[in-house]
């Protein structure tokens, strides 16, 4: 989010094995955007399985190529072999044609110090220590947090009888409980709300917001150094002793960013479903059970980090009867994955308590343990509080309606709005 890729003629010598486009390896290419991952991505994963089978080609902004892992066995596959699929960016063959000001910079950079790039010891150290910083949240406490948040943001509305529940609830609330888990003095829980959201979504000014977080964090490492307190920032920065403060002020940056933007999706895609799946119209009258089994659909049928860049293949290998080429890019497919036929021949069928879902990773870099179990405890308490308090809540609008955001990324929606009989604030 913070580098830009290097420049063409810093690493000309990168690229002599890459597959231009239009080689045999990527004839059929299909661009890794456009309004069939929003609308029908079931049909679009289809017809890329239909064509190349559980692995396919695609093109990124810039006619850039790489390969869309839509196979669940080749997902795992790929996840746990970080050996011969590496985190590290600076394996890619394509970086001489990477433009300047290229659109996924953010996402794709050679230049990223995070946890997310980082591989072997460097990688392990680091994840144990969030691990450990996450570990020592206490549920109840952050339960607490999140009915009081929730509480807050539903007096905001209830008294209308209408709401947008996106960007009035669901965005907001994750990165609240968060902030204030992280150490973060609640006055200053909005503003950073915000600029994250500008950051991830590139509206307003995404560079002026991703500095603005970027200073709040530094703030923020800076004075639990000087004075530690019981929080996830200061376990935190103890652990990372012996680490440059610029790569702590990262992590945290990643682990909070890591954590808001998918538990968002994750309350608004489960808030869509029962509202529109007669399935779960018990959860509507009270019933906590379906909105458990809700989110566990949600992860399956619309997991909220539909694609993630990514792996690079160390070597020259061989994945699902497809040449992969040393330094090619490997997109991760979760939502095409969790819906391989393969695995699940009948997507009708409910998920029950089945969690094999990859929707968290697979296998060194997966999300950490403490980091699911804050997700869901977030997701699951915001949805329960929005019911409680809006037990009457219902769509304003035709279910077929509903948009997407127009991302390959990540599967989210751009609004939700209901409608419910006024209630009074404060009202559990």
């Amino acid at each position: 989010m913070t580098a830009s890729p290097a420049s063409p003629s810093e690493n000309a010598a990168a690229t002599s094995a890459a597959p231009p486009p239009g080689c045999p390896a990527h004839q059929g290419a299909r661009p890794l955007s456009g309004p069939g991952f929003q609308t029908n991505p079931f049909g679009v994963y289809g017809e890329m399985r239909g064509e190349h089978g559980p692995v396919a080609p695609v093109l990124l902004d810039g006619d850039i190529p790489g390969w869309l892992v839509l196979g669940y066995r080749e997902l795992h596959q790929v996840t746990s072999d970080a050996e011969l699929f590496t985190r590290d960016a600076n394996q890619w063959n394509q970086w001489a044609n990477i433009p300047e000001n290229w659109p996924l910079a953010p996402m794709i950079s050679r230049d990223q110090t995070s946890v997310v790039y980082a591989t072997g010891e460097d990688h392990q150290r680091r994840a144990e220590a969030i691990a450990e910083a996450l570990v020592t949240v206490d549920p109840y406490e952050l339960r607490r947090h999140a009915e009081h948040i929730g509480d807050g943001l539903v007096d905001e509305f209830c008294h209308q009888g209408e709401a947008e529940l996106i960007a009035d609830y669901a965005r907001l609330l994750p990165q609240l409980v968060l902030a204030r888990i992280y150490g973060i003095p609640d006055g200053e829980g909005p503003a950073l709300v915000q600029a994250t959201n500008d950051a991830v979504d590139g509206t307003g000014n995404p560079v002026e917001a991703y500095q603005y977080v970027y200073r709040v964090m530094n703030q923020l490492a800076s004075a639990k150094r000087k004075e530690p307190a019981p929080d996830v920032a200061s376990r935190l920065v103890a652990a990372y002793q012996g680490y440059p403060d610029e790569l702590v002020v990262h992590d945290l940056i990643v682990i909070m960013t890591a954590g808001h933007q998918p538990t968002a999706d994750w309350i608004g895609n489960t808030l869509r479903l029962l509202l529109t799946d007669e399935r779960f119209a018990l959860s509507l009258s009270g019933g906590r059970h379906s909105v458990g089994q809700a989110m566990n659909e949600v992860l399956w049928e619309d997991t909220p980090v539909a694609n993630l860049a990514a792996r690079w293949a160390t070597r020259d290998t061989t994945l699902a009867e497809k040449h992969i080429r040393k330094g090619d890019l490997l997109i991760l497919g979760f939502h095409g994955a969790n819906t391989d036929p393969l695995i699940r021949p009948d997507t009708h069928a409910f998920t029950e308590g089945n969690n094999a879902f990859l929707s968290f990773g697979h296998g060194e870099h997966r999300c950490p343990h403490p980091a699911q179990e804050i997700a869901e405890t977030i997701a699951k308490t915001a949805v329960e509080v929005l019911l409680d308090r809006l037990p009457d809540v219902r769509l304003a609008v035709s279910r077929d309606t509903l948009l997407w955001r127009p991302s390959a990324w990540v599967r989210g929606l751009s609004a939700l709005p209901v409608t419910f009989s006024p209630a009074p604030r404060g009202g559990r």
